[in-house]
């Protein structure tokens, strides 16, 4: 018996030690596919869009532009967030947030990995707002890309909020700042 149980033992380990390697190696783009299905798992009736698509979006001035809500914590949005960005408690949601939009108009929601925004955007669906999506990785995903984000008064900035230590991890080091963990109200995917 003791034999075996060294086997699976050794088995175990071995999985874990490989494992680990895939995303020492593969790094934050495996970490986002994994996060991107387990959220979509959690939130099937949610629709996405990629931060390639959401740049797109926003270059093409002739198109009309999204409501983007940013579903993070007051703290995380006074770090950073995106262009024009409106913050909505990922909570408490209200609608103040969406200051008297159509139910039709597009909006794209965003956290900093992707599940609060997830959370935020099925709320909204099921309040009627039929053109809603969530921002794929997110905040995190979008600052590593070297994309543009902001701070108070649409000022250009690098630093983003890691939400705590851990998921601070998908974030690229240079774009991480040291700051107060978040309050955690709500179960990661």
């Amino acid at each position: 018996m003791r034999g075996w149980v060294k086997v699976v033992l050794v088995m175990i380990l071995l999985a874990v030690v490989a494992g680990g390697l895939v995303l020492l190696v593969a790094g934050r783009p495996v970490a986002f596919e994994v996060l991107q299905r387990r959220t979509a798992a959690r939130f099937p009736e949610v629709r996405w869009i990629t931060t390639g698509e959401l740049a797109r979006w926003q270059e093409d001035t002739a198109q009309e532009q999204p409501l983007i809500l940013d579903a993070r914590t007051q703290p995380e949005f006074a770090v950073s967030h995106l262009g024009g960005a409106v913050p909505i408690d990922p909570y408490r949601p209200s609608l103040r947030s969406l200051q008297g939009a159509s139910k039709t108009r597009a909006i794209v929601v965003y956290s900093s990995a992707g599940y609060r925004g997830a959370r935020v955007a099925r709320w909204l669906r099921e309040a009627g707002y039929t053109s809603t999506v969530n921002l794929a990785g997110g905040l995190f995903k979008w600052a590593n890309e070297g994309r543009s984000i902001f701070r108070d008064e649409g000022r250009p900035t690098a630093a983003v909020h890691p939400y705590d230590r851990r998921w601070g991890l998908l974030v690229k080091r240079e774009y991480r700042i040291l700051a107060p963990e978040v309050e955690k109200r709500s179960a990661a995917p």
